[in-house]
């Protein structure tokens, strides 16, 4: 029954976007309208009976974990409906709303997803519902007075790891690391944020060197690195190094980031995001999701840098005007 099902329904996504050409485009447009027919089973335990039922589990991409899963059991706890969570490590401050989250998984599969029916929105689509989404209010609930500074935080988000089994993509180097710090520092106190392999819960994509860390220290010293802050430990306030990304972001007003989990979590903060995500790599671009979804997380406004140099563009037009 199942298989007709999706049969069905991705014979509909044909009809309904006929002008769409690559065609396993159509298997997220499926797959987004069986995560939506799912939800009809809980129209009178959402709508109408209103009590603690919802068990949310995932161990697949943070990304989507960001995208979907938090903002769907955000309206459940919103609704009164919300059970218990179930993620992995290092995430109880993701789910802070969640009456009773437990740490499970110590890796993450990214394949999950693909058979992850029972959260709406799991897959990229054209077609979101908001219906059972809501923004996570994570600025309202970890701005603090701990790491403030005389001047506006701007983070860099960045990532140096394998993608789509390809050597990085969305990155950026030492060169480009040095002009934005010469463009920004006088405006902004700049916070770089590259966690390393032990700071988070790994998926496939494997992490590589690039060097950074050790040269900002001697020719930057100006630039606050998260990894230093995460060592000087606040053990009374900061759990983990997930619950310091998430007081410092929610400090921040301007964020650079890279396509991916960096984007997705930098996103759901407020305030502006250049997001560096090549149009060649990734279904966002196809979907157009940095206009109608990116900016619901939080409001944020997304600046989609295609190339490395679009980032200057961004800078002095966006944010040194």
């Amino acid at each position: 029954m199942k298989k007709l099902l999706l049969k069905s329904l991705y014979a509909l996504a044909a009809l309904r976007y006929p002008t769409i050409k690559k065609k396993y485009l159509l298997y997220f447009i499926r797959d987004n309208y069986y995560c939506k027919l799912v939800q009809t089973k809980f129209v009178l335990k959402d709508y109408v009976e209103k009590k603690p039922y919802k068990v949310i589990q995932y161990r697949g991409e943070f990304d989507q974990e960001l995208r979907y899963v938090l903002p769907f059991a955000y309206w459940h706890h919103l609704n009164g409906t919300l059970e218990k969570t179930i993620s992995a490590s290092n995430t109880k401050e993701f789910y802070f709303f969640s009456p009773n989250h437990e740490e499970r998984y110590k890796e993450r599969i990214w394949t999950e997803s693909y058979d992850h029916y029972d959260v709406p929105n799991m897959t990229h689509s054209n077609s979101y519902s908001f219906q059972k989404w809501a923004q996570v209010p994570f600025r309202e609930h970890y701005k603090n007075d701990l790491f403030v500074y005389d001047k506006p935080i701007l983070l860099i988000a960045n990532k140096y790891n394998r993608e789509w089994d390809q050597p990085p993509i969305n990155f950026l180097g030492i060169a480009e690391l040095e002009r934005i710090i010469h463009l920004c520092r006088d405006k902004f106190q700049i916070v770089y944020n590259r966690p390393l392999p032990t700071q988070i819960v790994q998926d496939n994509s494997e992490t590589l060197d690039l060097g950074e860390h050790a040269w900002l220290r001697e020719n930057h010293p100006e630039v606050i690195q998260m990894n230093d802050l995460y060592r000087q430990q606040y053990p009374e306030k900061v759990t983990s190094y997930n619950h310091l990304q998430l007081m410092v972001y929610a400090n921040a007003q301007r964020f650079i980031s890279m396509h991916g989990g960096t984007a997705a979590l930098a996103s759901c903060f407020g305030g502006s995001n250049i997001i560096l995500s090549n149009p060649n790599w990734g279904m966002e671009h196809a979907f157009n999701e940095y206009e109608n979804l990116f900016p619901k997380l939080s409001g944020a406004q997304i600046l989609h840098a295609r190339e490395k140099p679009e980032i200057f563009q961004f800078i002095e037009k966006e944010w040194l005007k």
